[in-house]
C-alpha cells in the first residue's frame, strides 16, 4: 500500500526531492504515530531524506516552537497543528507560507471550511488534513431511527427521559459545545475583514441574536425538561458509555471509549429547530502540517508535508486513528463508514474556530454567560449577551 502512496504522490505532485534530514514533532501517539512512522519510512526510502520523528506533548508544542525556531532549534514541520494555534505562530513569523509550494488542484480538493481554517492574513500557513466537530452521537440499541427533524429529535428525547434514562445531553456549558445553537440564530463570535480575515473588533454574540440563542440553550433545560442542572461534559459522556442515553452532542475524539463500551452508534448533524436564521453549524477544529519559517531543508520538510496529505494518505490517517479527512475524494472513497459520514456532514455545516489570538478572549466570558442565562429559567438574557460582548472586547483591549 505504501509504494502505491509513493507513485501516487510522484504523479500528483512530481516532486523534485532534497536528500538530507528534516526533524518531525508530533503529539501522536499508538496507531497515530505507527501510521506516521511508516509514513516517513515510505518516503525516506523513495526520497533519499532521512525523517526524524519526536514526540513533543500537544500542550507544549506551539511556545517550544515560537521559542525555538528562530534558534534553529524547532523542527521543520509539526505533524499535525490545530488552526486556533496557528495564527498566533503566524504573527510570530514562525510558520512558512505554503501558497506557492501547493497545487490549485490540492487546494480546491478540500473542503472549504479547512482552506478557510488554515488561511490567515490571505496566506495558506498549512496543508489541512483533518477535522473535527460535535455532531449528535446516537444509541442505536435505544434509538435505532435517527431523527431527521427538530420534532423528531424532541420525541425521542423526552421519550427516554425517564427515571432511568436520559433521552439528551450535552456539556451545557462550554462555549465550544453551544456554538452551533448560537450559529443557527445568526450571532457569530468575529465578522470578517474585506480580505477575509477576522475583524476583532466587530463581535456578533450580543443583541437580540445573542439573547436568542441564550433563550434557545435555557429552554433545554426549563421549557423541554432535557438538561438537567450539573451537567457537564463528564456526567454526559458516562451516561452515554453506560447505555443510559439515548443521544449526546459529542465529537470523533470521543468514539473510542464508545466502542469500548460495545455501543452501536450513529453520526448525524444535530437537527435543526425550525424558525431559525440559519443551519446548526458547530465550532470547526481543522488540524494541518505546517512548516518551519527557519527550516534549512524547506523543499524536503514541504515535500513529506505533502504526501501526508494526500487524499490516499488521509484515507490511511482515518484508518489509523479515526480522523475525519478534510479531502473530498478521501471522504467519497469513505462514505459507507457511516461515522466519517455523519461527522464530514456536521463539519460542512460549520464555523473553523477563528484563528486568531483574540479567540483566547473569548472561551471564558461565553462559559460565564451560558452559566448565567441557565442558572435561573427568568435570567435577563438581553442584558448577559450584552455583558458578554463587553467581557470579550475588555479582554481584547488589554491583551493589545
Amino acid at each position: 500500500m505504501r509504494k502505491v502512496l509513493v507513485t501516487l504522490f510522484f504523479a500528483l505532485f512530481g516532486a523534485v526531492f532534497a536528500q538530507g534530514t528534516i526533524t518531525v514533532w508530533t503529539h501522536f501517539g499508538g496507531p497515530e504515530l505507527a501510521w506516521l512512522q511508516s509514513a516517513a519510512q515510505s518516503f525516506q526510502k523513495a526520497s533519499g531524506t532521512t525523517v526524524n520523528i519526536v514526540t513533543v506533548p500537544f500542550g507544549d508544542i506551539k511556545q517550544k516552537f515560537i521559542l525555538g525556531a528562530p534558534q534553529g532549534k524547532g523542527p521543520d514541520l509539526v505533524v499535525t497543528l490545530p488552526q486556533d494555534q496557528m495564527g498566533e505562530m503566524a504573527v510570530a513569523g514562525v510558520l512558512e507560507p505554503l501558497d506557492k509550494y501547493v497545487t490549485q488542484n490540492y487546494v480546491s480538493g478540500l473542503e472549504p471550511v479547512a482552506v478557510d481554517a488554515f488561511t490567515y492574513g490571505g496566506k495558506l500557513f498549512g496543508m489541512p488534513m483533518s477535522a473535527e466537530s460535535v455532531a449528535l452521537i446516537y444509541n442505536k440499541k435505544l434509538v435505532p431511527n435517527p431523527p431527521k427533524t427538530w420534532d423528531e429529535f424532541l420525541a425521542i428525547a423526552k421519550k427516554f427521559t425517564t427515571s432511568d434514562t436520559f433521552g439528551f445531553l450535552y456539556n451545557e456549558t462550554d462555549a465550544y459545545f453551544n456554538y452551533g445553537f448560537f450559529r443557527m440564530e445568526g450571532a457569530y463570535v468575529f465578522g470578517k475583514n474585506p480580505d477575509g480575515s477576522a475583524n476583532t473588533s466587530d463581535i456578533g454574540l450580543g443583541g437580540a441574536v445573542g439573547a436568542k440563542a441564550l433563550d434557545f440553550i435555557k429552554a433545554l433545560r426549563y421549557t423541554y425538561g432535557l438538561v438537567p442542572d450539573g451537567v457537564d461534559y463528564g456526567v454526559a459522556d458516562g451516561a452515554f458509555k453506560d447505555g443510559a442515553l439515548a443521544m449526546i452532542l459529542n465529537g470523533p475524539w470521543s468514539l473510542g471509549d464508545y466502542k469500548k463500551a460495545n455501543l452501536d452508534f450513529g453520526v448525524i448533524p444535530f437537527p435543526t429547530p425550525p424558525g431559525t436564521k440559519r443551519p446548526w453549524g458547530p465550532f470547526v477544529g481543522v488540524q494541518g502540517v505546517v512548516v518551519n519559517a527557519y527550516s534549512q531543508n524547506k523543499i524536503a520538510a514541504v515535500n513529506f508535508a505533502k504526501f501526508l496529505v494526500t487524499p490516499e494518505s488521509q484515507v490511511s490517517f482515518n484508518q489509523a486513528g479515526g480522523r475525519i479527512p478534510v479531502s473530498k475524494s478521501a471522504l467519497a472513497k469513505l462514505q459507507s463508514d457511516q461515522v466519517v459520514k455523519g461527522f464530514s456532514e456536521a463539519i460542512a455545516l460549520g464555523t473553523p474556530m477563528p484563528n486568531v489570538p483574540a479567540m483566547g478572549k473569548v472561551w471564558g466570558p461565553m462559559a460565564d454567560a451560558l452559566k448565567l442565562a441557565e442558572a435561573k429559567q427568568d435570567s435577563n438574557t438581553t442584558q448577559i449577551a450584552s455583558d458578554l460582548v463587553r467581557q470579550i472586547q475588555k479582554g481584547i483591549a488589554g491583551a493589545k
